[in-house]
């Protein structure tokens, strides 16, 4: 009897395995086109996302070019023990913390702000006028971002200062003060890429129920209450997959941005971890350099 359950067991295993090939096999005939559309960008994904992934072994080793990633020495933390006695190592955390953080809580509720503000606005013409104002800055490339900061706040030729000299104010060096840092680098960043950000929350907007609205209206609720208890619940669940990506996001600060609106009146506050290990490395290939010679 045993010997039997075994067998019919193996059975309905093998009828299983077969069943699920042909399930699959019979969704690939029917849908080949959308699973080559899928190939590039699982190729993308699989070369470009996983692939350097590989890299973080060269934190555990003593890496070397010649022998590679695999064959170089392994240090264990040696470099972390290294990198965390540097007396700089804390600011430096601090400074990339304190940025993210700040980035964070500007750049999040503003698109959701500008959202509800464009989904309240009944006029076509004024509502693509300031999407079209609110989403170009996004495709300004970032150099010319940082260009546009420095000429606007220049303590000699900047519009800012230009303008609070006219009303009788001492010309102040923004740029230089390490503790303006922080503000100029968030909002321009917030001035940049609020309205792109907002595109996500209006397509979650324009996916809420009608009927809600029109309930709404019959209970005589305001404005206001309408976006609290309709719009707002409606778009909870975009808003909270966009705020899990964003912490986890929440180190990788624009490294090119950061970099272009450091100079050295400033670092107290816009040194952080990427501008440091970038340094580092550039120190370190023209040693390497200078040795040869």
């Amino acid at each position: 009897m045993d010997q039997s359950l075994d067998q019919s067991l193996d059975r309905s295993k093998e009828i299983k395995k077969v069943t699920q090939w042909h399930l699959a096999k019979r969704s690939f005939q029917r849908h080949w086109q959308l699973y080559i559309l899928m190939i590039l960008p699982i190729l993308y994904f699989i070369i470009f996302k996983y692939v350097p992934m590989l890299g973080a072994l060269i934190a555990f080793k003593d890496y070397n070019v010649v022998q590679g990633i695999i064959d170089s020495p392994w240090v264990g933390w040696k470099h972390f023990e290294n990198f965390f006695n540097n007396p700089v190592a804390w600011d430096l955390i601090k400074n990339t913390l304190f940025l993210s953080l700040f980035q964070l809580a500007v750049t999040f509720p503003l698109p959701i702000l500008l959202a509800l503000a464009l989904n309240e606005i009944k006029d076509g013409i004024f509502k693509r006028s300031v999407q079209m104002f609110t989403y170009a800055p996004y495709f300004i490339s970032t150099v010319v971002i940082v260009s546009m900061i420095i000429l606007m706040l220049s303590p000699r030729t900047g519009i800012v200062n230009n303008l609070m000299e006219a009303v009788g104010l001492d010309a102040v060096n923004f740029l230089g003060q390490a503790e303006m840092f922080r503000s100029i680098f968030v909002w321009s960043d917030a001035w940049q890429i609020t309205g792109y950000s907002a595109i996500i929350y209006l397509a979650a907007l324009a996916g809420v129920d009608k009927q809600q609205y029109e309930a709404a209206k019959i209970d005589g609720a305001s404005r206001l209450q309408k976006i609290w208890n309709v719009d707002i619940p409606s778009i909870m669940p975009t808003i909270v997959i966009i705020l899990i990506l964003s912490v986890g996001n929440l180190m990788a600060i624009g490294f090119e941005k950061v970099y272009l609106l450091q100079n050295p009146l400033n670092l107290g506050t816009s040194e952080i971890l990427q501008t440091y290990v970038y340094k580092m490395g550039g120190l370190s290939m023209l040693i390497l350099v200078l040795l040869q010679l």
